[in-house]
C-alpha cells in the first residue's frame, strides 16, 4: 500500500481507506508478536520499550521500500530539467556542503544514508505522518546506516539500524526494540523548502539525482494522492487521536526546553510571508513562514499540490537582544533595530547585517503524530 496502492483525485484517499480495508481482512499480514519475532531473529526482543502488539505491518516487507545508500547529486542547472519551483525538498547544511532532497525521491525511499560536510548522517522522510527528520547517523560512538523495517508505529515509519537490527521510531530518533532501547538519536535540522528557496539560500548546493537511485520509480508522482486531507483518518493508527484538532491538520511541532507545542499552520501562514512572535520553553522564538511550496501528499503529480509554504524556527535573540519580526514581501524585519532577514536566519539589510539566528529544530507534520510523540504538547491555533 505505501508505494502506490492508491490514485485518483480525492477518490485516491478513498482507495486508500479500501486498501487498507482489505490489508487488514482480507490479509493477517498486521503483525502479531509471534510473526514480528519470526521476522526479525537478529533483534533482541526481551527489550521493548513499547507494546510489540502495537507495531504493524506497513505492507512492504523489510526493506521492501528501499533506502538509499550510495545517492548521488547533480548541480542545479540539470536538475531545474525536472524540478518544479514549488516542489518541497528536505534540506540538510553541514560544513560547507548543503543537500537538497526533493520529497518526489523520498516518498518512494523515505531515507537516504549520506555524509555531508564529513558528518554521517540518515535523511528520513515518512509519508504518513508528513514530517521529513534527519539524524547523525551514529550509535554509541559507532557510525552504521538505517534501512526501512515495513513496520509502523503508530502510523509512523519504523527504521532499523543495520549494525543490530534494533527497531527506531523515525519520529523521534528513539530506539524501541532490541539491543539499542532506549539509545537516541542525534537530530540535525533539516527544513521542508521549496525547490526555489532552497536553490536561492545555497546558491552552491547539490540536488539528489533521481536517474542514479539504482532503483526504477515513477518519481513526480504521489502514490499517496488525497492523503494530505484533514478531514480524513490516518492509515492504521490505532487508538485514539487526541480530539484537540483534526488527525491531519497541519501543525509545526517544536520542542525547546523540555517544553513543546504545536502551532497551526493556519495560524503561522498567511499572505506571501507571515512572522509569528511565540514563547516557548522560557525562549522567544520567532516562526517565519513564506508561501511558495507545494504539498507532496494531495495531487497525484507532487508539484501541483496546493501552498502549504516553507517554515523556519529561530531563537528570536541576538548577543542578549530580544527581538521580534514581521514580515512583507520583501522578507523578515526586527522590530528592534530594522534589519532585514531572510528564511535561513540570515540579515542581509540594516545594523545586524552579517549576523544569523539560532535555528530550533521543528517539524512540519501531521496533528496526529505530534501529539502522540509529545503528549503533553501544547496547541496553538490563535495568538
Amino acid at each position: 500500500m505505501r508505494e502506490g496502492s492508491c490514485s485518483g483525485a480525492r477518490a485516491g484517499y478513498a482507495r486508500v481507506v479500501l486498501v487498507s480495508w482489505l490489508i487488514l481482512t482480507l490479509q493477517p499480514i498486521a503483525h502479531a508478536r509471534s510473526d514480528l519475532q519470526r521476522d526479525w531473529p537478529r533483534t533482541d526482543f526481551s527489550n521493548a520499550l513499547i507494546d510489540l502488539d502495537a507495531v504493524r505491518s506497513g505492507g512492504p516487507p523489510k526493506d521492501g521500500i528501499p533506502a538509499i545508500d550510495e545517492p548521488r547529486f547533480e548541480q542545479f542547472e540539470t536538475a531545474e530539467r525536472w524540478l518544479g519551483d514549488r516542489e518541497p525538498v528536505i534540506a540538510l547544511s553541514a560544513g560547507d556542503e548543503a543537500r537538497a532532497y526533493p520529497l518526489q525521491i523520498m516518498i518512494w525511499h523515505e531515507i537516504v544514508n549520506d555524509t555531508v560536510g564529513d558528518v554521517p548522517v540518515s535523511v528520513t522522510y515518512c509519508p504518513l505522518c508528513n514530517s521529513a527528520v534527519s539524524y547523525r547517523r551514529e550509535v554509541r560512538g559507532v557510525e552504521t546506516t538505517f534501512g526501512t523495517s515495513g513496520s509502523l508505529f503508530s502510523s509512523a515509519l519504523v527504521m532499523y539500524d543495520r549494525a543490530t537490527e534494533t527497531l527506531w521510531t523515525h519520529f523521534d530518533g528513539r530506539a524501541v526494540v532490541g539491543l539499542l532501547a532506549g539509545d537516541v538519536l542525534e537530530p540535525i535540522p533539516s527544513p521542508l523548502l521549496s525547490w526555489d528557496e532552497f536553490r536561492s539560500t545555497y546558491p552552491d548546493g547539490l540536488v539528489l539525482d533521481p536517474a542514479a537511485t539504482g532503483f526504477s520509480r515513477r518519481y513526480g508522482s504521489n502514490p499517496y494522492q488525497g492523503y494530505d486531507d484533514p478531514e480524513s483518518f490516518p492509515f492504521l493508527f490505532r487508538g485514539v487521536p487526541d480530539n484537540r484538532a483534526l488527525a491531519k491538520q497541519r501543525v509545526v511541532g517544536v520542542s525547546h526546553n523540555d517544553e513543546a507545542a504545536a502551532y497551526s499552520l493556519d495560524l503561522i501562514a498567511g499572505g506571501e510571508a507571515q512572522a509569528t512572535n511565540v514563547s516557548l520553553g522560557g525562549d522567544g522564538l520567532a516562526i517565519f513562514w513564506v508561501a511558495g511550496q507545494a504539498t507532496a501528499l494531495e495531487s497525484g503529480t507532487i508539484s501541483e499540490g496546493r501552498d502549504v509554504g516553507s517554515v523556519s524556527v529561530f531563537r528570536a535573540a541576538l548577543d542578549g537582544q530580544s527581538l521580534t519580526f514581521s514580515a512583507d514581501t520583501d522578507g523578515f524585519t526586527d522590530d528592534q533595530t530594522g534589519s532585514r532577514w531572510l528564511l535561513n536566519g540570515e540579515a542581509v539589510d540594516g545594523p545586524l547585517a552579517g549576523s544569523r539566528l539560532e535555528r530550533i529544530n521543528h517539524l512540519d507534520t501531521f496533528w496526529f503524530a505530534w501529539a502522540t510523540y509529545q503528549p503533553e504538547t501544547a496547541l496553538v491555533e490563535s495568538s
